[in-house]
């Protein structure tokens, strides 16, 4: 497998939180874990603190995805998540209870991963029209259930 390796800087802004590791050899997101305690009720929103400021270097963003157990087991939902090269600041997860239960973090659970991945930079062009396709401007469901 031709792996990409990179120097990713990381400073802790909580003493108490490990740095993000990957759980196993060739996993893709590295894991984030809550640096405060956070109990959120049946469709609550909020961001859970990282205790992590992230440099990535120019031309790659971080993206902020669901940590699969949580979100099929428990109905924690990522909102998504971009972190930008240039952004210093610390990371925050944006999640949501979408089970029927309170749902409990501690400091130091699991509760987002974060994946390394290439920028492209679009160059903008406005046009008249598009190019035609098989599927045209079928959207949602046009294909079938």
């Amino acid at each position: 497998m031709n792996q990409i390796i990179m120097k990713l800087k990381i400073k802790r802004l909580s003493s108490n939180i490990p740095l993000p590791s990957y759980a196993h050899q060739d996993d893709a997101g590295l894991d984030l874990l809550a640096a405060e305690e956070v109990t959120l009720e049946p469709g609550q929103r909020v961001q859970i603190a990282s205790g992590l400021a992230i440099e990535i270097p120019a031309g790659y963003a971080g993206l902020i995805w669901d940590k699969s157990g949580l979100s099929h087991k428990y109905g924690m939902k990522i909102l998504g998540g971009v972190v930008d090269s240039n952004y210093r600041g610390e990371v925050k997860v944006g999640m949501v209870n979408l089970s029927q239960q309170e749902q409990t973090f501690k400091v130091g659970d699991k509760v987002a991963q974060l994946l390394i991945q290439p920028v492209v930079t679009a160059e903008i062009e406005e046009a008249e029209e598009l190019s035609d396709t098989s599927r045209g401007a079928g959207g949602f469901g046009s294909t079938g259930r």
